[in-house]
C-alpha cells in the first residue's frame, strides 16, 4: 500500500513513528523541506450558521466530521468546551475494510473521520460545524487536505439525523452565497451508516506526540487558530479518549 502525497512521498509521511521507526530521521527531514509547499494554511473566518439545531433536552449528542488526517481533526474538537469525547476511525465503507492499512488504499469509501459527542447545551451542531470549516480543515481541497491525496482524506459530514443535514446543509449554502472562500465548497453531506473506530496508536496522535514533524507543520497551527478565533469555545486542556492499556 502507497498512497502517496503531492510530491510523491508514500503513506509514512504520516505513520512513520508509528509503523516504521527507523524512517523517523529521514522522515522528519523530507517534511521540513515539505514544509514549503504543504504547510499548514490559515484558518478562514466565517460567521456562525443562520440555521441550527433548536435546544433539545438530550445530555449528549453525536455529531461525525471528515477533514483530512484524523490526527488534526480530533485534536482540534478536543479542545472544544461541551466537547466530551472525540475519537478517530473510519466513515462511508464497510466494517471489513475499516483498517488502517485497507483504508489507505483509498478504495474501501472510508473516509478518515472523527466522531465527535458533545453537550449540545454548551455547543450547539452548528457552531461545531463552524470549527470544522473555519479551523479543523479547507474545504475547498476535492479528495485531499494539504500533503495528503486521496478519497479517504475527503471533505465530508455524516449527518446522524434530519434535523443535522438540514443545518448543514443550510450552512453550507450561506457560506457558499457569501464567498466565504477563495474556491467552491467541495464537502459532501453523505449518508450516515457507522463509525468504526480507529487503531488505539491513532487516538490522542497530536497530545501525545506534539513534535512530531507532520505535527508540527500541519496540526498545531490550527490549535492556536480555534484559541485564536473562538475563544468562547477554546479550552485549554484536551479531553482525551480513554484507549485501552493506555
Amino acid at each position: 500500500m502507497t498512497t502517496q502525497t503531492s510530491t510523491g512521498f508514500s503513506w509514512w509521511t504520516r505513520s512513520s513513528a508509528a509503523k516504521v521507526a527507523g524512517l523517523v530521521m529521514l522522515a522528519a527531514g523530507l517534511l521540513a523541506w515539505q514544509r514549503v509547499a504543504n504547510s499548514a494554511e490559515d484558518a478562514v473566518k466565517i460567521p456562525p450558521p443562520a440555521l441550527d439545531e433548536k435546544a433539545g433536552t438530550a445530555p449528549t449528542e453525536t455529531a461525525v466530521f471528515a477533514g483530512g488526517c484524523f490526527w488534526g481533526v480530533q485534536g482540534v474538537f478536543q479542545h472544544v468546551r461541551g466537547v466530551k469525547q472525540v475519537t478517530s476511525g473510519y466513515a462511508g465503507g464497510a466494517a471489513s475494510t475499516a483498517q488502517y492499512e485497507t483504508v489507505s488504499g483509498g478504495d474501501t469509501g472510508h473516509a478518515e473521520s472523527v466522531q465527535v459527542l458533545f453537550d449540545p447545551a454548551q455547543v450547539s451542531y452548528g457552531r461545531l460545524l463552524q470549527i470544522f470549516f473555519s479551523v479543523a480543515h479547507n474545504p475547498t481541497q476535492l479528495n485531499f487536505q494539504g500533503p495528503d491525496h486521496g478519497t479517504q482524506y475527503r471533505s465530508a459530514v455524516f449527518p446522524l439525523n434530519a434535523e443535522q443535514r438540514s443545518v448543514a446543509q443550510a450552512y453550507i449554502a450561506q457560506l457558499g452565497k457569501a464567498n466565504a472562500f477563495k474556491a467552491p465548497i467541495v464537502t459532501r453531506i453523505e449518508d450516515y451508516k457507522a463509525f468504526y473506530p480507529a487503531e488505539s496508536y491513532h487516538q490522542n496522535f497530536l497530545t501525545r506526540h506534539p513534535s512530531h514533524p507532520y505535527i508540527v507543520i500541519n496540526d498545531m497551527p490550527k490549535i492556536g487558530y480555534l484559541k485564536q478565533m473562538f475563544p468562547d469555545l477554546y479550552r485549554n486542556d484536551p479531553v482525551l479518549l480513554k484507549v485501552a492499556g493506555s
